[in-house]
């Protein structure tokens, strides 16, 4: 009989730990030298989104814990200050690997690839110029910096938007010489901004790296000392009781309008920036030191993730995928699901179905058309019940993945991976719901 005592905490691994060390692994993909250069790349991008969700859900929950004194620890036995702790040691590792990767690997290989990220000590004169250009059209009539001083409050900072911290030297408009000022880029400005082909082939700039670069042009008649980047992030996990809300859905968007401007769970900065400007913002936001991450590159890694779409380079990504169709499904016999929802009936669009090739359709009532047509009770129940018929046919392996959250990511990394091998079909985006697995 076994005998193993279930309350011992060394049989457990920590909840929290557990997703950065799954979040270390999607970061191997990016160190994956096998894998093409800009998927790579997406997968830097990915570890950095994951790992903004984490600290604005999972962390967020355990200072909130913290807060209201929870001193119960879970069943590995680290109590609430433990695993913050913890985290802070491991996610400094995670972010400093996802920096160094990005400045000494891949920026090199894009690089040779053809695709250069280009820094101010390296423009040209025409493309100093162009950039000086698209910063008076585009980027400063948009741009509204904020001084700080005593008279007035520090501004609202949105949930990991792209911010500047400026040190000015002389007095504003108004006689004032406060010393500090905020930049805030709405987030209508593209975070990266590639070149005109004339002016150099695949090559592009960050908002940030444009922002620095000409922002004294706000500050007319004062000097500019310095300009750092930085971002918070907020809590924006939802809170809603339902037995206590009489209006579900305006209790929720008042909870999504809210959590832009949570409490503050993560600052990030340039590593550059003063530590008189640190100790200020962080202040500021309610933080300690601990809760500080400072970057050698963009606060908001993830938005690197659109030079993939931005590059036209086939062999820098994975080969296009095409599904296989069973052979029973390639004589172009289509049904046509005529499914009923809040806002439409599917009924209405059959003869347009019909139109497009249908061979026949699946209908609740029947709809007066030379089309062959399946009387069903319940459309939804007979798509599903097909689905099932189907999938009891298919002698392949099939892997499900579960989870509360992650699921998407991880799903399609593994689509991704064993498509390389063969024909490999998987649900798209995230309709994993009862319409979205059978089709």
């Amino acid at each position: 009989m076994n005998d193993t005592d279930l309350q011992v905490p060394q049989l457990y691994i920590n909840r929290e730990l557990s997703f950065l060390e799954f979040n270390q692994r999607v970061l191997q993909q990016a160190k994956d030298p096998r894998i093409p250069l800009l998927e790579r790349v997406k997968f830097l991008g990915i570890s950095c989104s994951n790992l903004d969700e984490f600290f604005e859900i999972r962390v967020a929950s355990l200072k909130e814990l913290l807060e209201a004194g929870a001193v119960q620890s879970g069943p590995d036995g680290l109590s609430v200050p433990e695993q913050l702790k913890a985290i802070r040691l491991r996610a400094v590792r995670l972010v400093d690997e996802q920096y160094q990767l990005l400045n000494d690997v891949l920026m090199p290989e894009l690089a040779r690839s053809g695709v250069v990220f280009v820094s101010p000590d390296t423009w040209t004169e025409a493309q100093a110029a162009w950039l000086a250009d698209y910063f008076v059209r585009e980027v400063e009539p948009v741009l509204s910096p904020l001084a700080l001083d005593p008279a007035r409050p520090f501004p609202k900072i949105l949930n990991k938007s792209l911010n500047f911290a400026m040190v000015v030297d002389g007095e504003d408009g108004f006689g004032r010489n406060s010393g500090l000022a905020v930049v805030q880029a709405p987030r209508s400005l593209p975070r990266l901004i590639r070149l005109p082909d004339e002016l150099g082939s695949r090559q592009f700039v960050f908002l940030a790296t444009i922002v620095e670069a000409f922002v004294s042009k706000l500050f007319a008649g004062m000097h500019v000392r310095g300009c750092y980047q930085f971002r918070v992030t907020r809590n924006s996990d939802l809170f809603v009781e339902q037995e206590e809300v009489d209006d579900l859905l305006r209790a929720v968007e008042g909870e999504l309008a809210s959590r832009r401007y949570g409490d503050a769970v993560r600052l990030e900065t340039a590593h550059d920036c003063p530590e008189e400007i640190l100790s200020y913002l962080l202040s500021q936001f309610g933080l300690t030191g601990d809760d500080l991450y400072r970057v050698a590159g963009p606060v908001n890694l993830n938005r690197l993730m659109a030079v993939y779409d931005l590059v036209d380079r086939t062999e820098l990504k994975y080969p296009s995928f095409t599904p296989g169709i069973p052979e029973r499904l390639r004589t172009g016999n289509d049904l046509f699901a005529a499914l009923r929802g809040e806002h439409a009936d599917g009924h209405e669009f059959v003869a347009a179905a019909a139109a497009a090739g249908a061979a026949g359709a699946i209908v609740a009532r029947v709809v007066q058309l030379p089309l062959p047509q399946i009387v069903v009770s319940n459309v939804e129940m007979a798509l599903a019940d097909a689905a099932r018929a189907a999938r009891t046919q298919f002698k392949g392996p099939v892997i499900g993945v579960a989870g509360s959250n992650g699921k998407t990511t991880v799903k399609e990394m593994i689509a991704a991976i064993l498509s390389q091998r063969g024909p490999c079909l998987s649900t798209r985006g995230n309709l994993n719901n009862h319409l979205g697995v059978p089709m």
